[in-house]
């Protein structure tokens, strides 16, 4: 190999090793973000949309660290909803959708202080 092509590869494997760094600290940045979403200690958004679409399964609660009062709507849901051919659900499916609503208009620091730091299960 002639010398001109040597300093091209070593060229070429600086802009590969420069541009996987950039990569991985985009990577890096992107996944920070992500965490920060998923992870965010308001989780107004999503609990409210969930309960608002999936209520009856208690899948907001489950969110929001209330395991027993999800797991109430979902026997509700489920075992009543047979037992009362579909009156539970209803019933249910009001409540939460109620609910949902509650979540989505509460402000961002309303909502963390009454569901995450007051921890109040219901409404």
């Amino acid at each position: 190999m002639s010398e001109e092509e040597k300093d091209l590869g070593d060229k070429a494997k600086d802009a590969a090793n420069e541009f996987a760094e950039e990569a991985k600290e985009t990577a890096k940045e992107f996944s920070e973000g992500v965490k920060e979403t998923i992870n965010a200690d308001n989780k107004k958004i999503l609990a409210g949309i969930l309960a608002i679409v999936l209520g009856g399964f208690g899948i907001h609660k489950f969110i929001l660290g209330y395991n027993k009062e999800g797991i109430i709507l979902l026997v509700c849901t489920i075992i009543l909803g047979i037992v009362t051919c579909g009156i539970a659900n209803m019933i249910v499916w009001v409540v939460t959708v109620v609910e949902g609503i509650i979540y989505l208009t509460k402000s961002d620091e309303e909502f963390y202080n009454t569901y995450q730091v007051g921890k109040k299960p219901w409404f």
